[in-house]
């Protein structure tokens, strides 16, 4: 018996397509979203690092020791104080967004009444689940840390002299160790990249839904690099650009264009997990389970009105 024809295969480019198309088709709910939570996120980012160099030439150019501290102690409150807004201005757009997509893709309604509301239900297992993963992050870069530190202390008790920190073998050693650790860091990424749609999505969170993002990820970990990467260049570069200062209006004009760019480029990033989301279910054979279907059909059509766009579910 002849295997069933497989349906092509889904790249980084046709999500991103199909996040695009979400977004067109409701570009209004997702419009009025952005400037509610991401512009503010993305005016932020941009300008923290400007207003951070300004706070530390002030700190280096005090002499005073009162004033010194005063301003040392307000810059600590500032940092705490920014963190705390980005924390939760992020996990309320992932939210939003997350369930206006999930519900778009579909061609449920969507409101943006019902996307606000939908913070209450996710927000604290957003959080659980950030400060857990965190956490494991923190223990693997402990783990290296203490790793490195017990080679370098053996290897001197052994031979029985200071290492020396500028030799090649040291800065070899030091390579390797960075390497390794960049790779367990992008490989970990790469697995919670459904992270937050699985909190939104399916109410999971904590090691639960770490555990569930692993799981649907696999046999599209190629695509989920590639979001990675694209969406952390230019979310770098744009981040980059507010370091080169240029003067007067041309300073806020270059701010004010970064994060509307910004603000796009976490808008279709939120968006593409969303979308791979749905298509790893699909992988997965469980949008076949959930609907009774063979086809979930888009809310839209294509750019010439004609072509409805499906998701098809193919059994082996």
């Amino acid at each position: 018996m002849s295997a069933p024809p497989q349906g092509p295969s889904i790249g980084f480019w046709g999500i991103l397509s199909d996040s695009k198309r979400i977004i067109n088709a409701h570009s209004r709910h997702f419009l009025t979203l952005s400037i509610i939570f991401l512009l503010p996120l993305s005016f932020s980012l941009i300008v923290y690092p400007t207003l951070h160099r300004l706070i530390h030439r002030s700190l280096i150019t005090t002499s005073h020791i009162l004033l010194h501290h005063c301003i040392k102690t307000n810059a600590l409150f500032f940092s705490l104080l920014y963190s705390l807004f980005v924390f939760a201005f992020s996990l309320c757009a992932v939210a939003t967004i997350t369930y206006s997509v999930f519900h778009g893709f579909y061609g449920r309604p969507v409101k943006l009444v019902s996307a606000v509301k939908s913070i209450f239900a996710s927000f604290f297992p957003l959080l659980v689940t950030v400060v857990v993963s965190q956490f494991i992050i923190c223990s693997i870069s402990l783990v290296f840390g203490v790793f490195s530190f017990l080679v370098v202390r053996g290897i001197e008790l052994l031979i029985g002299i200071r290492i020396d920190y500028s030799s090649p073998y040291f800065i070899g050693f030091s390579v390797v160790l960075v390497l390794a650790f960049l790779f367990v860091l992008v490989n970990l990424q790469v697995n919670w990249t459904l992270l937050s749609v699985v909190v939104v999505a399916e109410s999971s969170w904590g090691l639960k839904a770490l555990r569930r993002s692993v799981g649907l990820i696999k046999g599209m970990k190629g695509v989920a690099l590639s979001s990675l990467m694209f969406f952390g260049v230019f979310t770098g570069m744009l981040v980059w650009s507010s370091l080169v200062s240029t003067k007067n209006w041309g300073f806020v004009m270059q701010i004010v264009v970064a994060s509307i760019f910004l603000m796009l480029i976490l808008l279709y990033n939120a968006a593409a997990n969303t979308v791979m989301y749905v298509y790893c279910k699909a992988i997965h054979g469980e949008v076949a389970e959930e609907f009774a279907w063979e086809y979930v059909r888009f809310p839209f059509d294509d750019d010439e009105g004609k072509i409805p766009h499906v998701v098809s579910i193919v059994h082996e």
